[in-house]
């Protein structure tokens, strides 16, 4: 059994310096690493020494790194910025995780929290990580100068050394280590002594991402791999809703079960937990479970499909509800009533789940006294996961210890605030007194997810005497995300107003001089959690659908009303002309059909081209090619924006094409990927991405693509057969309805 104390915080005997923004360095000798300084105390106190950058007097360059690392690559990018203004050798860096510290390594750009999400993370760390490499690189040219007896101005640096032109000296970052003294204070940068983009040497070029090698030799270390000496096995049985409990437990065939320890009703819903001495004995055993559950009040019938129909009611306004504004330009609504002509459109989205490919595990080791656990979990907020633990077991945070690894997909699932994948592992370890690894099946993982909500769209646009479009009305009915999944935030900074199922329908790039988008919140009962795009995923494809079909009503070229909408977004026309070049969208070829999609996503400007093929008989639709141009600012690794772009656009497609959660009676009708159908290897087309280099911070790139594939899909359909498809994901049942007598363009 492992029961493994948590060290108080050590320090080294050198000095450490604390930056202004609350960055702090240290120089270490060899054999004090990082990961040596870093104590489970310091996601509860903030004096704990938590360096960003430790350099040995062998030339060793350890930086740390606060995101997660779920495929996206950004665990690699942060340290290479830094690395950058410290104009360090990349082959001397180490990369370390950061503990779990919110204080010292929350993202200023995501309100200070440790959460990798929302592609924001090398957006808002990008600016603090140059700022502190440039401080380390001016205290290294300090020491050398004082070294030497020189000015500092007649020094410059070489990736990991310090250069006197006029004598020819040297000193490598790590002899500088061996005598440096720290000051009290970090040193200013100002802004204009950061490197100019012509200047990178890392930024902009690609390097391997550190845990590329130990996922090709098999090394590479997720959750679902730990093994403790001592541990057991669990599962859970879970309610299909958050507001149920178990009623009775009938658990004889359960106990009956081989290797089975025991059986536990947990409290606050998280449901009926099997321990076994196998992961098998703990899977037969609860599948043999015979529990009823209180019924929901929200949803104990609830039914998708005929709620949908009451969702579109509410948005066309036949159903009256107050709606909550999300926002609004110019005269809003007003200028519908001047319009010489008006439009509009419904659209609808269904439930969608995560599809992550490591199903949900954790492993947590709680103490014998209760007092202190060690917990092992791919999560999206390491800072999350322990408040989690803590509240939990009723601990104080300094008595957990983060243990971080990889995650095998995230795409939001692994980010909530109650880390619902973490805690049945806390509390079954608590009662057995013994490490626990819980397991969720892979229709474990569906009948207890957290999907993205479904809606209902109503879109109304005003045009002027001149054709221009001067209003636009968007009406969101769905749940509210933000008070389910975040309602720290949601009562927080949002304002109570629901970010996650809002967002994308500002339309801040289109000249469109009056807009409004407004939320009519429902309350399903359903679990659950923003997904890859957020709010984007719903909101583009009703947006960029309905211009599209304004534009093809109008008898304008998508392509060229978008160009219109964007005359003053130089940007925007430069992904549209760009993603057009690459599909060659002025001479399209017969027989495909073709369909564009732009969305301005947080600053990144992206656009894209769907050219499609469909069986008119079966109702199939079929992607040939997907053309994508993204302006995400600087372009901190090119080869990994392709390459995320690539997956988000497949991750896309199944949205757009398959990928549906129904519920019926209060039950989820799916329950692994053989009726919950992702894309295969066979459906992919081919993918082109096209970076449009520009010299703007970094703006995010792991789901801008995503929402894109929708839209561009659906008008591609518009285009090839004069139909429009209003309801995602696009089944063949639904392509044959809009061709048997649906709504013509």
């Amino acid at each position: 059994m492992l029961r493994r104390s948590i060290p108080e915080t050590g320090v080294t005997r050198r000095a450490l310096m604390i930056g202004a923004a609350g960055l702090s360095f240290a120089f270490v000798e060899r054999g004090f690493g990082l990961a040596d300084a870093i104590s489970p105390a310091s996601a509860a106190s903030p004096t704990t020494f938590n360096p960003w950058v430790a350099i040995a007097p062998d030339g060793l360059i350890s930086i740390m790194s606060p995101a997660a690392e779920m495929g996206q690559g950004s665990k690699t990018s942060l340290p290479l910025i830094l690395a950058e203004e410290l104009d360090a050798d990349w082959k001397d860096v180490r990369i370390v995780a950061a503990p779990p510290n919110e204080e010292i390594y929350g993202n200023p750009g995501f309100l200070g929290m440790m959460y990798t999400a929302g592609s924001a993370t090398v957006a808002g760390y990008y600016t603090p990580m140059r700022q502190f490499g440039a401080q380390v690189r001016r205290v290294i040219l300090d020491n050398a100068a004082r070294k030497w007896g020189v000015a500092v101005s007649e020094l410059r640096t070489e990736p990991s050394v310090v250069v006197h032109d006029k004598t020819g000296r040297r000193l490598s970052y790590g002899e500088i280590a061996s005598f440096a003294v720290l000051p009290p204070t970090a040193p200013q940068i100002n802004p204009d002594e950061l490197k100019r983009p012509g200047q990178f040497r890392l930024i902009g070029n690609d390097v391997t991402r550190f845990e590329l090698p130990t996922k090709v030799d098999g090394s590479a270390r997720y959750a679902i791999d730990i093994q403790v000496p001592g541990m057991l096995y669990g599962a859970l049985l879970t309610p299909v809703f958050p507001d149920s409990r178990a009623k009775t437990i009938d658990d004889a065939a359960a106990r009956a079960v081989h290797g089975v320890v025991g059986i536990y009703n947990l409290p606050n819903g998280v449901g009926v937990g099997v321990v076994a001495e196998t992961p098998w004995a703990a899977f037969t055993a609860k599948d043999a479970l015979r529990v009823s559950w209180t019924p929901s009040p929200k949803a104990g019938a609830f039914d998708s499909e005929a709620s949908m129909d009451r969702y579109a009611a509410i948005s066309r306004g036949e159903i009256s509800q107050q709606a909550t504004l999300w926002d609004k330009a110019g005269d809003g609504t007003d200028g519908l009533e001047t319009a010489t002509e008006t439009l509009t459109g419904e659209y609808r989205c269904d439930y969608a789940y995560h599809a992550q490919m490591e199903p949900l595990n954790a492993v947590a080791s709680v103490s014998e006294d209760g007092n202190s656990v060690e917990i092992w979990c791919g999560t999206q907020s390491q800072a999350m996961a322990v408040r989690v633990a803590a509240s939990t077991l009723g601990i104080d945070r300094s008595k957990v210890k983060f243990n971080e690894v990889l995650l095998g997909g995230g795409f939001g699932r692994r980010g909530p605030q109650d880390q619902d994948f973490l805690v049945g592992a806390l509390l079954l370890s608590r009662e057995v007194k013994r490490p626990i690894k819980v397991l969720w099946t892979r229709e474990d993982d569906i009948r207890n997810g957290r999907f993205r909500p479904m809606s209902a769209h109503r879109i109304e646009a005003g045009f002027g005497k001149g054709g221009e479009l001067t209003t636009w009305h968007h009406r969101v009915t769905t749940d509210n995300v933000s008070i389910f999944q975040d309602p720290g935030r949601y009562y927080g900074p949002f304002k109570q107003r629901d970010m996650l199922s809002l967002l994308g329908t500002e339309l801040p790039t289109y000249s469109i001089p009056n807009r409004l988008s407004e939320h009519f919140a429902v309350d399903s009962g359903v679990r659950l959690a923003s997904l890859r795009g957020i709010g984007f995923t719903a909101n583009k494809f009703a947006t960029e659908s309905f211009v599209d079909e304004s534009a093809r009503k109008r008898g304008i070229d998508p392509l060229e009303f978008r160009l219109s909408l964007t005359r003053n977004a130089p940007r925007a026309r430069a992904v549209l002309e760009a993603v057009a070049e690459m599909s060659n969208w002025r001479q399209r070829r017969p027989g495909s059909g073709y369909g564009l999609a732009y969305i301005d996503y947080s600053g990144t400007q992206i656009a894209g081209v769907a050219e499609i093929v469909m069986d008119r008989t079966s109702g199939e639709i079929r992607l040939k090619n997907f053309w994508v141009a993204i302006d995400p600012g600087v372009a901190v690794q090119p080869d990994n924006i392709v390459a995320q772009t690539e997956g988000s656009v497949v991750y896309g497609m199944g949205m757009a094409l398959s990928e549906q959660i129904t519920i019926k009676d209060g039950e989820i009708q799916q329950s692994n990927f053989y009726d919950y159908t992702v894309m295969r290897m066979r459906d992919l087309p081919n993918i082109e991405v096209r970076i449009v280099r520009s010299d703007g911070r970094p703006t995010g790139v792991g789901q801008m693509a995503t929402p894109l594939v929708a839209p561009a899909i659906g008008n591609a359909v518009a285009e090839l057969a004069g139909v429009r498809l209003r309801h995602t994901p696009m089944l063949p049942s639904r392509v044959l309805a809009a061709l048997n007598g649906g709504a013509r363009q």
